[in-house]
């Protein structure tokens, strides 16, 4: 039996990939190893959204090389780089690494088994799968091994990006948006209910842009008030997502602010397993700065948007980004970002120092940002937006509130997404993968401490 062992970086998005192929392989007879120096193929899945991730996915591909290089009962391994790394870099990465025995991309995961088969089957020299593209899409019966804890999972309810930002790669990445249809999602949740998941994460690149890809005419005006009779969207997602039966918190990640609509506040305010958060990246609150990212928004919209969504669901905490330093960002830009932080009081949020990244419209914009103004700026929101949370930390304490137990004495409340927000301490008696309903007494920074 063919021994592969998988390297998965990068986000919930490529996790998911990851995952697939795992449970394509296992379904073709190969076993999984969580040793490298065991396996005979070696799989990479990279990341490559922004320099850090590059950075980060290239020395995982080097180690994997010399690790195989510098032993001899490994020289047989071969080795697969798998992900955004192989697909943005098609071209170049196979010249760059000789010593590669295979690259695939995104249309390629589920196809993992047989890439693999056939290496072992006669000598071939380096290929290069990727194709331009990427069209593929999960459906609820793929195959696939989850590599969360069993009381939580990722739903992938779509690939792919239309936005114009020109700050970002993931468009030409992973292709145009397309949406999984609405059955397809709710049938992978309800499987995942019945074994046990407490929590469910709706992820893709714009979840809010769910289902409106199929509309046929003009994408609405968000301040219209969408509603679902125009086909399938977040919003009748969400509400067909609450009807299905058992304990458990329905997440939302990665929702755009050009999409929000009166429906979706309705419809996460009616919906009580809807968790009490919504992570939505801003990027800025400047007209200019967000006129230059291609936000198809302005400052005035998305301060109208945070009033609506606060107003709509009593008790929301919201999620939010930000970029620093990008090209063209005066000192009076920086200034208006800081004071709406300090005015709007985020529940969650961080800061990226923007990466110049070669492929998009920014990097070829003229006022690039000096990395030490870049480092100043990104320390400076920091401050703010740490006393914005530890504020709201304050707050909380004597209020009690639900939280689901990681590990021991280690939980997450309804406010706090999987690896990036803040940790509930709790007793460590409590049994992991459950609900527990706990009185916060104190905060540690971002932390929280209950009883």
């Amino acid at each position: 039996m063919i021994k592969v062992g998988l390297v998965s970086l990068g986000c919930a998005k490529n996790l998911i990939d990851s995952e697939i192929m795992i449970g394509h392989l296992q379904q073709a007879g190969m076993v999984m190893t969580p040793e490298a120096e065991l396996a005979d193929v070696l799989i990479v899945n990279t990341c490559s959204f922004i320099d850090m991730a590059k950075k980060e996915s290239i020395g995982a591909i080097h180690d994997a090389v010399d690790a195989r290089e510098g032993a001899a009962k490994r020289e047989r391994q071969k080795i697969i780089v798998a992900g955004c790394l192989s697909q943005r870099f098609a071209q170049e990465l196979p010249g760059l690494m000789p010593d590669v025995d295979a690259f695939i991309g995104l249309d390629q995961i589920t196809q993992v088994a047989p890439i693999i088969a056939k290496m072992f089957g006669k000598d071939v020299e380096q290929e290069n799968l990727v194709t331009e593209k990427p069209m593929y899409i999960p459906d609820y019966d793929t195959p696939r091994f989850r590599l969360t804890p069993k009381h939580f999972a990722y739903i992938k309810i779509a690939e792919g990006c239309n936005h114009p930002c020109s700050f970002c790669i993931i468009p030409k990445i992973r292709g145009k948006h397309r949406s999984r249809t609405q059955e397809s999602v709710v049938k992978e949740a309800r499987d995942l209910v019945a074994a046990g998941v407490k929590e469910i994460n709706l992820i893709s690149q714009d979840t809010t842009y769910f289902g409106m890809d199929k509309w046929e005419g003009q994408r609405p005006n968000p301040r219209s008030g969408v509603d679902s009779s125009r086909g399938e969207s977040l919003a009748s997602l969400i509400r067909e997502l609450n009807a299905i039966e058992g304990e458990f918190w329905i997440r939302l990640l990665y929702t755009h602010p050009a999409h929000w609509s009166d429906d979706l506040i309705q419809a996460i305010a009616e919906s009580p397993k809807v968790a009490r958060y919504i992570d939505m990246p801003l990027q800025h609150i400047s007209d200019h700065m967000l006129g230059l990212m291609k936000r198809e928004t302005n400052g005035q919209y998305i301060r109208d948007l945070v009033s609506r969504i606060r107003a709509g669901i009593p008790g929301i905490a919201i999620r939010t980004t930000f970029i620093v330093g990008f090209p063209g960002e005066t000192e009076v830009d920086f200034e208006e970002l800081i004071k709406f932080i300090e005015e709007t009081r985020f529940e969650r949020a961080g800061v990226f120092n923007y990466s110049q990244e070669e492929g998009t419209r920014a990097a070829k914009m003229e006022g690039q940002i000096h990395h030490m103004t870049r480092k100043r700026r990104w320390n400076e929101a920091m401050r703010a937006i740490q006393q914005s949370v530890e504020s709201f930390n304050k707050e909380v304490i004597g209020k009690k509130v639900r939280v689901l137990v990681e590990e021991a004495g280690v939980a997450r409340g309804e406010m706090d997404a999987p690896d990036i927000d803040t940790t509930v301490f709790v007793n460590k008696k409590l049994p992991v993968g459950r609900f527990a309903d706990v009185t916060i007494k104190d905060w540690r920074g971002y932390d929280l401490v209950a009883q």
